[in-house]
């Protein structure tokens, strides 16, 4: 019998199976690799992406704390941005680089030849390419003069302008980039308000701060026999202070600290806690002239004057006669003399300003500017007069031009004479 045929394979369908199992994972494969090199091309490209910000931003974070203040024990301080009030810490890490110190070297002649010395005190950087505002008699005499910042770095300094009459000086170094302080209005102080000086105490302890509060405004303080308005306040000043900054609790300066009560009084009580200011809002207007000229270019009268002294200031005002600075001379040809104005007359107004001391009459005229015309009211000789003055420009070399105060006998008193012939020295009656 015929053997019975065995069943042929299709061999044929397995490779068409095959080829396609293959050609699918091939397929998959691919695309795998495909999504893979994308993935990891996108990936790689975020990565350096996100490294990139994260540099810029470290970077960024780096310049910002190299741009805050550097102050000792002040790097945990946190600075307000809103312009808030500070704390005393706050305020010093946010101010301390805008005050310097002061170191002068002064020449001195006397009998036994000439000798040299120095001095110290402190100022502030007005602005950022230089200038820096300090007190008159910190550099009074100086042939040399260096400003040392808080970081040490020392520069020469060129004395631009000074004004001894209130006590105001303006220095200058050559640099750009400097630290300067914000200003303030001193305007906006209340007795009670919290104050802050930044100074050079004893030419050796620089960048000290010290804390207190505007004790008193408007204080008539003579200095070299001039009389300026200033602050008064029971945070401690010390020689070496002289011209720093006084800064109210935002940071901003309001004051040149410039002079203290120190020692006894007279009835032997010990004097402490009293230092004073001189307010910004006077001394800008200075500044702003010392930095253009030189010199105070303002409106000039052309008299030496004086205060009544407490003495015949209440007498008068007993007697209900005016009280105001007196006139002890007048310079020949001056705005004074050819407004008529005399020796012995007492100035009670200027324009529609009234006056009763002689700082007074200083912050009247700042109203003004060389060449301008107003009235000056002054009593003579019992009778009101009202004169018309066009001022001149103050002279470059223009000194003090008030006189110290003078003390009345005791034995010319009223108990002593009639009050007509007391007040003659004072009011011209009988002239």
């Amino acid at each position: 019998p015929p053997k019975p045929q065995k069943e042929r394979k299709n061999r044929k369908g397995f490779w068409k199976g095959f080829l396609c199992t293959v050609l699918a994972v091939a397929l998959v494969a691919g695309s795998c690799g495909l999504t893979a090199y994308n993935v990891n091309t996108r990936w790689k490209a975020q990565t350096e992406k996100m490294e990139e910000t994260f540099i810029s931003q470290i970077q960024d974070l780096q310049q910002k704390i190299a741009e805050l203040p550097s102050a000792t024990g002040s790097a945990s301080v946190t600075i307000p941005t809103d312009g808030s009030a500070m704390t005393p810490s706050q305020l010093y890490a946010a101010c301390v680089n805008s005050v310097v110190s002061i170191s002068s070297t002064v020449q001195t002649n006397s009998f036994y030849g000439s000798s040299s010395g120095s001095s110290s005190g402190s100022g502030f950087i007005l602005t950022e390419d230089g200038y820096v505002v300090t007190n008159y008699h910190v550099v009074e005499g100086a042939t040399a003069i260096h400003v040392i910042l808080h970081d040490d770095t020392e520069y020469p300094a060129e004395l631009v302008g000074q004004d001894a009459t209130n006590d105001i000086a303006v220095l200058k170094v050559d640099a750009v980039g400097l630290p300067a302080a914000a200003l303030g209005s001193s305007g906006s102080l209340n007795i009670g308000d919290m104050v802050a000086a930044i100074g050079n105490p004893l030419g050796e302890l620089a960048s000290t701060q010290t804390i207190g509060y505007v004790s008193g405004i408007n204080r008539e303080v003579t200095t070299d026999n001039t009389i300026i308005s200033m602050i008064q306040t029971d945070a401690a000043i010390n020689p070496g202070n002289s011209g720093g900054p006084l800064f109210n609790m935002k940071g901003e300066v309001v004051g040149i600290t410039t002079a203290k009560y120190s020692g006894n009084s007279s009835s032997g009580a010990t004097i402490e806690g009293i230092g004073f200011a001189i307010p910004i809002n006077d001394a800008m207007a200075l500044v702003e002239d010392l930095m253009e000229f030189g010199y105070v270019k303002g409106a000039y009268m052309g008299v030496m004057i004086r205060d009544m002294d407490a003495q015949t200031a209440a007498l008068a005002q007993t007697y209900g006669l005016p009280v105001g600075p007196i006139i002890i001379s007048t310079e020949a040809g001056g705005a004074a003399e050819r407004a008529g104005l005399q020796a012995n007359d007492i100035v009670t107004q200027i324009g529609d300003t009234r006056v009763q001391t002689m700082s007074e009459l200083t912050r009247a005229l700042r109203k003004f500017e060389p060449g301008d015309t107003t009235t000056v009211t002054v009593f003579r000789n019992t009778q009101t007069l009202e004169l018309e003055i066009t001022f001149d420009e103050r002279p470059a070399d223009a000194g003090v031009t008030t006189q110290p105060q003078e003390t009345v006998p005791q034995e010319t008193m009223p108990s002593q004479g009639g009050i007509e012939d007391w007040l003659k020295p004072f009011f011209g009656w009988g002239n």
